[in-house]
């Protein structure tokens, strides 16, 4: 994964995977309980190993304020790639129930492990981060089948050619023209994926959408500061100088840029209370150009409620500093942005990292943004990009995707790249480009075909002037979604099953 990219690790460790299985399938067991379980062990403790070292760097975000968190740190390293190893340990348990002595056993654990960690992206809210398939999407080359199969659908044959060693049993017969034709099929699945991205990926730059220019601002404020009243009338001030300031290039301050665009959670207040700064945003933009900015947005309870509602949202501000429109998340991070069996927890002394009493609402349903300029837009906040297949269901279709973002919780780990990853292989899934603001980084501009326009590395600040790229036309996946995965996983499952066919004498 990100920002290693060492997928030949994959094929060393999956043959190991596979020869536990077979240990496992050889101990006397009684019943399908008795498999399953005997199944389980190793996958669960093979799963834990790969989401540990995926996502020991979510305990950065314990650092920030050690002194109320860090009793927690060694819980969270341990717990949350605990829970999702319990994925893979029921998908090899189920596996176990498949499981033959023959080649076609690793076609019984590609199906299981495709299909749980399916799962494991929508039960309890989902957390699909570092999926399998993922590991066959490094560089936009070899993205572009993601524009047919998604994520998940990549997943079996992910497992299939990592697992290929393992494969390999002494036999004769029947047994090794298995293992050949498996090698043959391999070599021509590694062979339409990279020709695919040779035929897909054009040679030539994307074309850009007339009359629309974008400018991106990463400040990179250190998270222990960001919530810090005190600090913040500097942390504004440094946002419109970056904002008005010069650009990389010949650009000179705001002239001609019709989407200025900000990170996720820039203020810490509700800015409908203040006047003074949309105010100063508005001195600090031209005519014709708007800004596009993270906040917290508040409705009034009903009557006789006992608290308001504050969703985390995305604002459209014009250059006269009026909020034109608005879109919530709808997607929380659990304690991050609100506490499960809040009442409970609290009770017991637990709060969320964020400073905020009570917890955000999620927005009711997604909605699309627009400027007034250019094509209308899809805002995805943090982790929403994640969410493989469960972007937007409505009928107009956006132009782009914005993703604003605010990574500063894990420092200079491998989580932001993950992040950043994983986001572009949505504008690929998709056929949309994506536009990603985050505070400290990684941000930038990306086409259809998951190809970097402009970016601005993990700790930089500056700002990042650019075209927007135009959406391609609705790829297989986004109009299919995740019909053709569960496809590959009912033709895995059944060439598991299949009788092998006698030697001849």
């Amino acid at each position: 994964m990100p920002p290693f990219f060492a997928v030949p690790v994959l094929f060393l460790t999956f043959p190991v995977l596979v020869w536990l299985l077979d240990g496992a399938a050889s101990e006397p067991a009684s019943g399908l309980i008795g498999r399953f379980m005997h199944g389980f062990k190793p996958g669960f403790f093979f799963g834990f190993g790969y989401f540990a070292f995926g996502l020991w760097w979510i305990g950065n975000a314990f650092l920030v304020d050690a002194q109320g968190f860090l009793w927690a740190l060694p819980i969270a390293v341990i717990a949350v790639p605990a829970v999702l190893a319990l994925f893979w340990g029921v998908a090899t348990g189920v596996a176990q129930w498949f499981w033959n002595g023959n080649v076609r056993r690793i076609f019984a654990l590609a199906a299981a492990l495709a299909v749980f960690e399916y799962l494991r992206g929508f039960v309890a809210t989902g957390f699909p981060w570092n999926t399998l398939g993922s590991a066959a999407y490094p560089t936009p080359l070899f993205m572009q089948s993601a524009s047919v199969l998604g994520i998940y659908a990549m997943t079996p044959f992910v497992v299939l050619m990592a697992s290929f060693l393992g494969a390999i049993v002494p036999g004769t017969g029947e047994q090794r023209r298995s293992q050949k034709t498996l090698f043959k099929i391999i070599i021509v699945l590694l062979a339409v994926h990279t020709g695919f991205g040779l035929a897909r990926m054009p040679v030539e730059p994307s074309s850009l959408v007339d009359d629309v220019t974008l400018r991106l601002v990463q400040p990179a404020i250190p998270q222990n500061e960001k919530f810090d009243l005190e600090k913040h009338p500097q942390h504004l001030r440094k946002y419109l100088d970056l904002s008005a300031g010069p650009g990389a290039g010949e650009k000179q301050g705001l002239s001609g840029t019709t989407h200025l665009i900000w990170s996720e959670s820039v203020f810490p207040y509700l800015l409908t209370n203040r006047r003074d700064t949309l105010s100063a945003i508005a001195a600090m933009m031209p005519e014709g150009t708007s800004l596009i900015t993270g906040a917290a947005r508040a409705e009034i309870a009903s009557a006789g409620g006992d608290r308001d509602f504050v969703f985390n949202s995305v604002y459209v501000i014009n250059h006269e500093g009026l909020i034109v429109s608005a879109a919530d998340k709808t997607h929380l991070v659990p304690f991050g942005e609100y506490l499960p069996f809040q009442s409970v927890l609290e009770s017991l002394g637990l709060r969320k990292l964020t400073k905020f009493e009570g917890s955000f609402e999620p927005g009711a349903s997604r909605k699309l943004l627009s400027t007034g300029v250019g094509p209308s837009f899809l805002p995805l906040i943090c982790y929403e990009i994640i969410f493989s297949g469960a972007l937007w269901q409505g009928e107009e279709r956006p132009g782009y995707m914005v993703n604003l973002t605010n990574d500063a919780w894990f420092g200079l780990t491998p989580g932001p790249y993950q992040h950043s990853h994983q986001s572009i292989i949505r504008a690929v899934e998709e056929g949309l480009p994506l536009v990603r603001v985050a505070n400290t980084g990684i941000s930038g501009v990306y086409d259809a075909y998951g190809r970097t326009i402009a970016s601005l590395g993990l700790g930089e600040e500056g700002v990042l002037d650019s075209g927007l790229p135009k959406a391609l036309e609705r790829t297989i996946y986004s109009r299919f979604g995740n019909w053709i995965f569960w496809g590959m996983v009912g033709l895995f499952f059944l060439i598991s099953v299949a009788p092998m066919r006698k030697s001849a004498a």
